[in-house]
């Protein structure tokens, strides 16, 4: 055989030898995004021996890996940036086709201080290496970022054309020059990273009268540091405030809707949850379940504390819109001029301050599910005339918006007011009324149910002795005495909130009569005289302005905390300090 005719397997070197020899991580994944070649280096670098990372998925190694958007449109990627654990990468992801399909893709990726490097070394005139250098240069020239480098004698080696535009010059222009001579009148900060040999990320430049984000990373050739390397991450500290606007308001959209997620799977509420067994309470109870399987509206009545809100949401849970969201709205706690954009949403510039592509209302949220409009009886008449035409319509618009939207809700309607007075005094509209007033659910104050403060009094201690990790066993028949002689204007809420009170002072395991509140022991020493020269109306006024000047004591004049200690509405308590002439 001729010498000089080498074999074919000489020849042409084995392809997986050729992989192994370059400096870069190559990875290639077939159609599903398995793991079907590697190079040594790419299994080096994971740390995990390269037979077992055959066959495993991609996204074990690289989670969110954009390789698999190469797979789904069969676009490459060239020249993006990317971080890993320990430092700057440039990567390539390239699709891998046979008969013109998609077969697989490609990756490859080196660290951007090992292409520096071989920048430096690659001076030969070489054709190949020539073209590498043309490749790698042009990969740099496609980052988003500015890049330059230099050497020890602060020479620029290296500069893409981002990085050349903050002096209005061209890459050829800035390349070979002393980095001080460049920047002029300003000093750079990146060669500080091969003095000090100590990579840093984020640092605040001026950059030839821009503001920029930059990183700077030391260089380093057989463990010997030959120049730095200056990423500009964002060319104008404006982008990065831009970018961090967004993301806040991201972050606000996601907590709104977190915001209402909470409050959907807090209406999961059935009437096996309301404790009572008073024969009209009961009856009020049946009633109640026999109308959740329709779809009709309901309105609830009662007194402040009587639990329509739990009827409310017991009606939603167990009827037939169960699945859809619950959502509530407190019509006196509204303001009147924000009400309009709380129900029915708003367009983006409706008015100053308006959120970026607006906001859909409390009746958009609700499709499909239920609405709860509590304290209606003091929503303002122009909103009723709205809410009218939302009933009979079913479509809302939003607040500076002209297209109508289709809603299906439930609407379940809730006031402590007598209703037919205010229409009578011109505060309610009388078609709304009879919109709303197509099932009526009222619920008896808890003085006409006293058959059921027991029961109620060892709910709320079972309730409480989970919350507060405490093993109180009931209360003293004083206590008891007391609380059945009560005439209880907050109904159960003030039942609620007395027996909470107690379990704060608490020192064993019985509530004693000096653990109630001072309203209450008064009234335990007086009431009979006092309801002998009264009558039972005046008790009643005495009790509750006693009541509302013990809370306001208790939270030192803040109104908002009073209300809730005393489980009414901020707006009703404004009501009853006007009519008690209680100036804080």
């Amino acid at each position: 055989m001729d010498e000089r005719i080498v074999p074919a397997e000489t020849a042409v070197p084995d392809l997986g030898a050729v992989l192994d020899s370059l400096a870069s991580n190559v990875v290639v994944v077939d159609r599903a995004g398995r793991i079907i070649y590697c190079s040594s280096q790419f299994a080096r670098y994971l740390e995990v021996p390269r037979e077992e990372l055959y066959g495993r998925h991609i996204e074990e190694f690289f989670p969110g890996t954009p390789l698999l958007e190469v797979l789904k449109d069969g676009r490459p990627q060239l020249g993006r940036r990317l971080q890993l654990k320990d430092g700057v990468y440039l990567v390539n992801r390239t699709p891998l086709r046979r008969n013109g399909e998609i077969v697989g893709a490609i990756s490859e990726f080196q660290n951007i201080n090992e292409i520096q490097n071989i920048i430096d070394e690659l001076s030969s005139d070489n054709a190949r290496i020539r073209e590498l250098m043309n490749l790698l240069e042009q990969i740099l020239d496609l980052s988003s970022d500015g890049i330059v480098a230099i050497d020890r004698s602060y020479r620029i080696t290296m500069a893409n054309r981002n990085f050349a535009r903050f002096f209005n010059k061209t890459p050829e222009e800035i390349i070979g020059r002393n980095v001080y001579e460049v920047y002029g009148k300003s000093t750079p900060i990146f060669p500080r990273a091969m003095e000090t040999g100590e990579a840093e990320y984020g640092y605040l430049a001026n950059l030839n009268g821009h503001e920029v984000i930059a990183n700077r990373v030391p260089l380093v050739r057989d463990g010997e540091i030959v120049g730095a390397l200056g990423v500009v991450t964002f060319r104008d500290v404006e982008e990065l405030y831009s970018l961090i606007k967004k993301i806040r308001y991201l972050k606000s959209e996601l907590d709104y809707y977190k915001g209402e997620l909470e409050r959907f799977h807090r209406s999961k509420f059935s009437f096996d949850q309301i404790i009572g067994r008073n024969r009209q309470f009961v009856a009020v109870k049946e009633t109640a379940r026999r109308v959740a399987m329709t779809t009709s509206t309901v309105l609830i009545l009662g007194e402040s504390g009587t639990g329509k809100e739990l009827f409310a949401h017991a009606l939603h849970t167990e009827g037939l819109r169960s699945k859809g969201p619950f959502i509530k709205v407190n019509c006196a706690a509204v303001p009147e001029n924000l009400l309009e954009s709380e129900l029915f949403g708003y367009v983006e510039g409706a008015f100053t301050g308006a959120r970026k592509g607006g906001q859909p209302g409390k009746f958009e949220l609700a499709h499909g599910g239920t609405i709860f409009l509590d304290e209606i009886g003091d929503m303002p008449l122009t909103m009723q005339a709205k809410l009218l035409r939302v009933l009979q319509e079913k479509e809302i618009e939003r607040l500076g918006d002209t297209r109508p939207r289709h809603v299906d809700v439930r609407v379940i309607a809730a006031t402590n007011q007598d209703l037919e007075d205010l229409i009578r005094k011109g505060r309610f509209r009388e078609d709304l009324y009879y919109r709303i007033n197509v099932v009526t659910l009222t619920i008896p104050p808890l003085r006409e149910r006293m058959d059921d403060l027991e029961l109620l009094v060892e709910h709320f201690i079972k309730h409480f002795n989970r919350q507060f990790g405490q093993r109180v066993t009931g209360v003293s028949s004083e206590v008891m005495d007391i609380l059945m002689s009560h005439h209880w204007p907050g109904n159960v809420r003030e039942l609620e909130n007395v027996l909470e009170r107690a379990y704060n002072v608490l020192d064993g395991t019985v509530i004693q009569k000096k653990h109630l509140p001072l309203y209450l022991q008064k009234n335990s020493l007086a009431g009979g005289q006092r309801a002998a020269q009264s009558g039972l109306p005046r008790l009643v006024e005495e009790a509750e302005k006693e009541a509302i000047l013990e809370a306001l004591a208790a939270t030192r004049g803040n109104k908002r905390q009073a209300a809730q200690l005393l489980g009414i509405s901020r707006a009703g308590l404004y009501k009853k300090l006007k009519r008690y002439r209680i100036e804080v």
